[in-house]
């Protein structure tokens, strides 16, 4: 079957905007763009987001807040009580901290995430990028170009294909007591790494920490699709995750996105060393194409440790802007979440938790793309098919998964 994608949809420009830089705020959107999404912050903490047309005019602080949702207005009357930026609510302790950043062939995507890591304000901070399985020396020529003589960055070489097992890679060379993890087609905030050690000063057995996911650009309609599919780009309140099960949630702790997203995620490095690093079976560049991240998370929970959400710390991601890479990219979602369940339908430990939570679960999950289609509207995507595509995934996920297992090679041995 043949599809067509149209493109006559508003362009929506992306951005943030700082309540305390002044009363007016001018929206200095590019000239294709109808309609502006931005973030509202107040002394860097995220309070929610707003879109409104690109009129080029000046807009006043009080029209922005009216914007928020009552939430976010209340959060904003709690922060203002509280006064310091979130750099004051660390404390003393400024935990060592490695970023690492895996990629593979992907030169201009890896220069703007590298550009947004030079401008990171954290103090003890060092980066490690892990060139997985290249097929030429771009990747090292673009980090000496990008980095300089920048002596926090070094760059390692993982020959071995598949993003586990570069993640793999750099959590054994990595020297700070945190190890964070991002993409190459993301952009980091500049205080990204200092709201994810406010993460995990929220509670001493916080051992892993997601962040606010937002959405870079939405210029096509894959884009848009995406955007309304995941849930991790628009959550601005803080929460802290543990062995007790929210209300409402019949799947947890194996309930996809609730967590976050690996584009941005942190742990304590002894921790995660511990629990064995990720599984060189599940993530992309392996037959299962993803789910390492989900099941990373339910293992630190597992492991009697808490897990912080921190919308404090914050990232732009980059969707699939084309119809191709959003069909292979929900493909890969069906694959990489039934792929993550079956491991854990494997373990002894695991299997009569998760078959207990199934039938209801099921329910919650055939409920994802009916909401995201109604959240598109108009829109013109082939929902159907991309639908059928993460079902398709999901369908195969199992046997990917099992043939992945067989022909992971042998785990790097992780450092104590």
């Amino acid at each position: 079957m043949t599809t067509i994608e149209i493109t006559d949809v508003p362009t929506v420009w992306c951005s943030e905007v700082e309540l305390t830089s002044g009363d007016h705020h001018r929206i200095e959107a590019p000239a294709d763009a109808q309609l502006a999404r931005l973030l509202v912050r107040y002394r860097r903490d995220p309070l929610g987001f707003v879109q409104l047309a690109t009129t080029g005019e000046a807009i006043g602080t009080d029209e922005l807040v009216a914007g928020l949702p009552a939430a976010a207005q209340r959060r904003l009357a709690d922060l203002r009580m509280a006064g310091g930026p979130v750099d004051d609510r660390i404390g003393a302790d400024t935990p060592s901290v490695t970023v690492v950043v895996c990629t593979r062939n992907r030169g201009p995507e890896l220069r703007d995430c590298l550009a947004g890591l030079l401008t990171v304000d954290y103090p003890e901070l060092d980066f490690v990028i892990v060139d997985n399985a290249p097929s030429d020396d771009s990747t090292r020529r673009i980090v000496e170009e990008t980095v300089g003589q920048d002596a926090r960055f070094s760059y390692v070489l993982e020959p071995v294909p598949g993003l586990s097992r570069a993640r793999n890679r750099g959590l054994q060379v990595a020297r700070g007591t945190i190890v964070a993890y991002t993409d190459d087609d993301v952009r980091v905030d500049r205080g990204w790494v200092t709201g994810l050690v406010q993460g995990f000063a929220r509670r001493a057995d916080v051992a892993c920490v997601t962040c606010l996911v937002c959405t870079a650009s939405i210029s096509s309609p894959s884009e848009h699709y995406f955007d309304a599919r995941v849930s991790w780009g628009e959550r601005c309140e803080p929460r802290l995750y543990d062995a007790v099960a929210p209300d409402g949630d019949p799947l947890y702790p194996y309930s996809a996105g609730i967590f976050g997203t690996g584009a941005g995620m942190a742990f304590r490095t002894a921790v995660i060393r511990e629990l064995g690093g990720f599984d060189e079976a599940l993530g992309a560049g392996t037959r299962s194409a993803g789910g390492e991240d989900l099941d990373a998370f339910v293992r630190v929970l597992q492991g009697g440790h808490a897990l912080a959400y921190e919308p404090a710390s914050l990232v732009w991601h980059s969707h699939r802007a084309d119809l191709g890479g959003l069909r292979r990219q929900m493909y890969s979602y069906g694959t990489g979440l039934t792929a993550f369940y079956m491991k854990h339908l494997l373990s002894r430990s695991t299997r009569t938790e998760l078959l207990r939570r199934v039938p209801k679960g099921v329910v919650k999950l055939a409920a994802v793309p009916k909401d995201t289609n109604r959240a598109v509207g108009q829109v013109e995507v082939p929902t159907r098919e991309l639908m059928l595509r993460e079902l398709a995934g999901m369908a195969a996920g199992p046997v990917l998964y099992l043939r992945s297992r067989r022909n992971v090679a042998t785990t790097i041995p992780l450092e104590s």
